[in-house]
């Protein structure tokens, strides 16, 4: 392939790679923004593999049936990870594909080193050593922090923050030494001294690790969007190691889109920026947590069948347990068999609901139910006054009232849904345990609040059932 023909297919995947992300920003074109995506990767691939580019340091040709292993390998895996994946695997998939990229860009970073283009002297020279050295460097955390989130979404580490003793000096003792060994590495790298670089990657995991497990289960999605966008810097780092000019784009694509949305879900939670990247929230307030007092309040599923039959306005709330008992094809059953009764029937969305940015809207969108009664939660939390019955599906966190009412609260000054104003609230959890962020909930006590046991699925079926009968 020529090289004006493969900057021109690099051109067309770009453009492709942007249109996808616009598709991806509206529910309604979010398939189409796939298809955009799937077929500028798809160009990208060929044109890189074609262009010889990618075989350069395999002399030429003779790599070509590496590359054709390493696709099939990966093709494979890939494919049997989406077919085998459930839909409340995802987020846990998501967080160990940004481990993947994170741990390529080290790869990368230590391959281009160990084979450097001899060609390069002077400022290029230096300029291409601090090029492996950020590679690595953002990699090697994207690697550790992304198996650390992967932990924590899957239940294998705690969701409750490792809060340390002076971690923010520990953070501010690592960066450092990242930047010491960085000029150490600068002037070392001529003669092939790969100690500091050594060092450093170490360090970048130890750092990641870090980061990742000071940080709350509440605020994981916020997590997934950072790492994401760590993930985009590092394919930008490598774009720069191979001097690909597409692997910088595509990279800084991602690594934006993924700040500026980490950025938009700090703002929707009152959280700071910049402390994610630090990994400095999550942690609770001065003093004690305030305990929960009260008597629980059960309710039977033919109850609030017939609570939701004299209810005119009803809201539902999906959280993590709608995920895990797979109900929303029933939660929409109920929804159109309410909606034929006359009632008003919408849905509020907390923006980390679920264990990843806009978890709760793909459930619904599998579901097939209408966007136009999906709400976020800002759009609908003023209307709970004149809201008859709520309906909380698995969710804990994102309708805790200690969130604007207990200063230490883990989660405290973070922005909920506030359905406790409304009249009846019917919270649906298979046990009192406490959610991700490892707090109780005083909304499960509350005056009005009706207690329904049970696995999401099954005790909606019943509902549904009671509802038609």
């Amino acid at each position: 392939m020529s090289h004006g023909l493969q900057t021109m297919s690099y051109i067309a995947a770009s453009i492709l790679f942007i249109l996808s992300l616009s598709g991806l920003s509206q529910q309604e074109s979010s398939r189409r923004g796939n298809y955009f995506g799937m077929i500028g990767m798809t160009i990208a691939i060929l044109a890189t593999v074609l262009s010889g580019s990618a075989t350069d340091l395999g002399n030429g040709l003779n790599s070509y049936h590496i590359l054709a292993i390493a696709l099939l390998i990966g093709g494979a895996i890939g494919a049997a990870a989406a077919l085998k994946v459930e839909m409340t695997q995802m987020p846990e998939l998501v967080a160990i594909m940004h481990s993947l990229v994170g741990m390529a860009a080290v790869l990368v970073g230590y391959a281009n080193f160990f084979h450097h283009d001899a060609n390069l002297i002077g400022a290029e020279q230096t300029i291409h050593i601090v090029e492996i050295y950020l590679g690595v460097f953002i990699g090697a955390v994207t690697f550790s922090g992304s198996v650390i989130a992967w932990g924590k979404l899957c239940g294998k580490f705690t969701g409750k923050p490792l809060l340390l003793p002076g971690r923010h000096v520990f953070n501010l003792l690592l960066l450092i030494a990242t930047i010491g060994l960085g000029y150490w590495f600068v002037q070392t790298a001529e003669l092939g001294d790969a100690t500091p670089l050594y060092i450093m990657t170490g360090i970048a995991l130890v750092f990641g690790v870090h980061m990742v497990m000071a940080i709350g289960g509440a605020d994981m999605p916020v997590v997934v969007s950072m790492l994401n966008s760590y993930s985009g810097w590092a394919a930008a780092a490598t774009g720069f190691m191979l001097n690909n000019d597409l692997l910088i784009v595509t990279g800084a694509l991602v690594g934006s889109s993924g700040a500026i949305l980490s950025y938009i879900m700090c703002h929707a939670m009152n959280r700071h920026f910049l402390s994610v990247i630090a990994g400095g929230f999550g942690s609770a307030g001065g003093g004690p947590v305030a305990e929960i007092t009260g008597e629980v309040n059960p309710i039977e599923a033919e109850e609030a069948a017939q609570l939701l039959k004299e209810s005119k306005n009803i809201v539902i709330i999906p959280g993590y347990g709608m995920a895990v008992a797979q109900a929303q094809h029933t939660v929409y059953e109920i929804t159109k068999l309410l909606t034929s009764m006359g009632k008003k029937v919408r849905f509020a969305i907390h923006p980390v609901a679920g264990r990843m940015p806009g978890h709760m809207n793909v459930l619904l969108a599998e579901a097939k139910v209408p966007y136009d009664i999906v709400f976020e939660m800002e759009e609908i939390n003023h209307e709970f006054p004149d809201v008859d019955v709520s309906i909380v599906i698995g969710a804990n966190d994102i309708v805790n009232p200690s969130a604007l009412e207990d200063p230490n609260s883990p989660i405290a000054g973070m922005p909920v849904i506030e359905c406790w104003k409304g009249g009846t609230t019917i919270a649906m959890k298979r046990s009192m345990a406490s959610g991700y962020a490892g707090i109780g909930n005083p909304l499960f006590v509350h005056e009005n609040t009706r207690m329904l046991f049970g696995d999401a699925n099954d005790r909606l079926q019943a509902v549904l059932k009671a509802l038609q009968g």
